[in-house]
C-alpha cells in the first residue's frame, strides 16, 4: 500500500535493461478466488507494484525495486513477463507510471529535480505514515528517451491518471496546501481543481467512459482534522483511514461509495462500468492483509476477490476485459516482497 514516490535526474538516452528476466509461472488461486482462473507471476523478487496495462493490452508499465535498489523506479514489461526495461532514469525515486493513449509515450512522477537520490525514509517515531516528496509529473518516450517535465509544483504532485478519449490526467497534488485531486490537458495546460474537502483525496481513475471519476478519500474532523494538518504541515499522512469515493468528471456530485473503516483505497471500475474493483484491509485494519473486493457503485453488493491472507492491491482490468493485474505478496520468497500477477477474468 505504499504510495508511488518517483525520481529521477534527466533521463538517459540509453535505457538500461534488467539483468533478471524470468519466464512467468502460473500459480493456483487461492480458496474462494472465484474469478481469477490461469494466474501467472510476472516478477520474481523486490517490492514491485502499480501495474498499468498500455492501451493496446500488450504490455504493463510498473514500479520496482528490483536490482537491490532503495526506492522505485519505472519499468516496462510484456504481458508475459518478457522484455523488462527501465525506462525512467535510475536517480531519485519514481511512481504511477501511466502510457499516454498512442502507447508510443508514458508519463509518472518522480523527485529527480530536487534530488537525484532517493528520499529519506518517515520518521518511524511517527507510526506508520507516507512521506509527501516533491513529486513532479514528468512524460518521455515509452522507451524512456526525451523526457519532458509536465508539472513544476515542487511538491507532491503524483498518482496520474489517463482518460479513455487520451486528453486529460487525472492527478492529486499537494501544490494549493491539500491533497486534492486536479486535472489537466495531456500536455499539462488547462489545469482545474476537483476537490476541495480538507483531507486526503487521491488514487483516482476515470470510468470506461469518461464521465466518472473513482478515487480514495478522508476528510477528518475536528481533533483528527488538526492531526491531520499537523503531520501534512511536516510533510506526512497517515493512510490508515481511507473510504472510496465516486464523482464526475467535472468534479460534481462528489459522494462517498463505502463505509467500511480501515484502509480502502485502489479503485478500479470494471469493464462495463457498473462496479468498484478495490483493496482494502477492513476486516483487520491493523494488519497488512488487504483483499481485493468489488462493490457497485451505490455500495451495495460487496463481494471479495482475493483471499490470500497477506498483500493483494492496485488491480486493473485489461483493456479488452478479459484479465486483472494486480499486486501480491502471495509466493514471495520472503515477508514483505510484492510481485505483479496477471490472471483471466471470470464474471
Amino acid at each position: 500500500m505504499r504510495p508511488s514516490y518517483l525520481a529521477a535526474a534527466v533521463l538517459s538516452a540509453a535505457v538500461v535493461a534488467c539483468a533478471r528476466q524470468v519466464s512467468p509461472i502460473v500459480v493456483a488461486p487461492f480458496p474462494g478466488e472465484r474469478h481469477l482462473a490461469n494466474i501467472r507471476q510476472l516478477t520474481f523478487g523486490g517490492e514491485n507494484a502499480e501495474a498499468y496495462f498500455s492501451h493496446d493490452g500488450r504490455r504493463l508499465i510498473f514500479q520496482s525495486t528490483r536490482d537491490g535498489r532503495t526506492c522505485d523506479q519505472q519499468f516496462v514489461m510484456n504481458l508475459d513477463g518478457s522484455d523488462v526495461h527501465r525506462v525512467s532514469t535510475g536517480t531519485g525515486k519514481t511512481t504511477c507510471g501511466y502510457f499516454f493513449g498512442d502507447d508510443q509515450e508514458i508519463f509518472f512522477a518522480s523527485t529527480h529535480a530536487v534530488d537525484t537520490t532517493c528520499p529519506p525514509r518517515p520518521d518511524p517515531s511517527k507510526g506508520y505514515v507516507w512521506r509527501l516528496d516533491p513529486f513532479d509529473i514528468y512524460t518521455a518516450n515509452a522507451d524512456g528517451t526525451n523526457l519532458r517535465r509536465l508539472t513544476s509544483y515542487g511538491v507532491y504532485t503524483a498518482e496520474g491518471t489517463l482518460s479513455p478519449d487520451g486528453k486529460t490526467i487525472v492527478f492529486t497534488s499537494l501544490k494549493d496546501g491539500d491533497l486534492d485531486i486536479y486535472t489537466m490537458k495531456s500536455d499539462g495546460s488547462g489545469v482545474k481543481r476537483l476537490t476541495n474537502t480538507p483531507g486526503y483525496d487521491g488514487g483516482a481513475f476515470f470510468s470506461p467512459d469518461g464521465t466518472k471519476i473513482v478515487y480514495r478519500a478522508w476528510h477528518p474532523a475536528d481533533t483528527a482534522l488538526a492531526n491531520y494538518q499537523e503531520l501534512l504541515h511536516e510533510g506526512m499522512v497517515r493512510p490508515n483511514r481511507m473510504e472510496i469515493w465516486v464523482m464526475n468528471a467535472d468534479g460534481s456530485d462528489q459522494h462517498q461509495v463505502t463505509s467500511l473503516g480501515g484502509a480502502n483505497f485502489a479503485p478500479y471500475f470494471t469493464p462495463d462500468g457498473t462496479r468498484i474493483i478495490f483493496a482494502s484491509n477492513f476486516k483487520n485494519p491493523h494488519s497488512r492483509n488487504f483483499d481485493l473486493y468489488l462493490v457497485n457503485l451505490d455500495g451495495t453488493g460487496l463481494e471479495q476477490v482475493t483471499t490470500h491472507p497477506e498483500f493483494d492491491g492496485f488491480p486493473m482490468f485489461s483493456p479488452n476485459g478479459k484479465q486483472l493485474v494486480w499486486a501480491s505478496d502471495r509466493h514471495g520468497e520472503k515477508l514483505g516482497e510484492t510481485d505483479i500477477f496477471i490472471a483471466d477474468w471470470v464474471p
